[in-house]
């Protein structure tokens, strides 16, 4: 079972079918089972009894998730795959002492790949739908995977696995959420 985190302001929010949905969709299209849970009600059991854990992004003016990091110490212990999607990568990043700066991108934005990873295979560069108003400077223990003419678009834990993309990849690339748990569960 695949744990699909909602990051949005409010369990059962109407956000939930733009930026939740969509990502459970992609993984049942992969034949693995899915369960949803609001951000407020996850803890380390729960993530420890899925597969992987992935945390969905969230609408641009959405930040609740931001005003609550303890609510996120679970993920420095977790030993499972952890992937975050906008708000998740954010997430993740202060999970592990990055900080967050303002950096709006709205649309389709050019992503050019910085480092060879499993999660982008032999791209070097793509097309991804972008939308936030918040980026990731990430800590020492991520390294960047991939950025855009603006910020940081993508990052990988140095020695576990746990990655996360700043772009929407459930708008214009499944194949990365595929990917992720491709590889992060074989």
């Amino acid at each position: 079972m695949i744990l699909v985190v909602d990051l949005c302001y409010r369990p059962g929010s109407l956000s939930a079918y733009e930026f939740v949905d969509p990502i459970t969709a992609i993984i049942r299209g992969t034949g693995r089972d899915v369960r949803t849970c609001h951000s407020t009600q996850v803890d380390a059991a729960l993530a420890g009894d899925a597969e992987a854990v992935i945390l969905c992004g969230t609408a641009l003016r959405d930040q609740e998730y931001a005003g609550y990091p303890d609510r996120f110490a679970w993920i420095r212990g977790c030993a499972r795959p952890v992937f975050g999607i906008c708000a998740g990568l954010q997430v993740i990043g202060r999970a592990f002492g990055g900080s967050l700066t303002a950096c709006t991108e709205i649309g389709m934005t050019p992503v050019r790949v910085v480092r060879d990873d499993p999660l982008f295979a032999d791209r070097a560069s793509f097309e991804a739908y972008t939308l936030h108003s918040i980026a990731l400077d990430p800590p020492a223990e991520l390294e960047v995977l991939a950025v855009s003419g603006a910020c940081v678009q993508a990052v990988r834990h140095r020695t576990r696995p746990i990655a996360g993309v700043l772009f929407h990849p459930e708008v214009r690339n499944p194949w990365v959420v595929e990917r992720f748990l491709e590889y992060s569960l074989h």
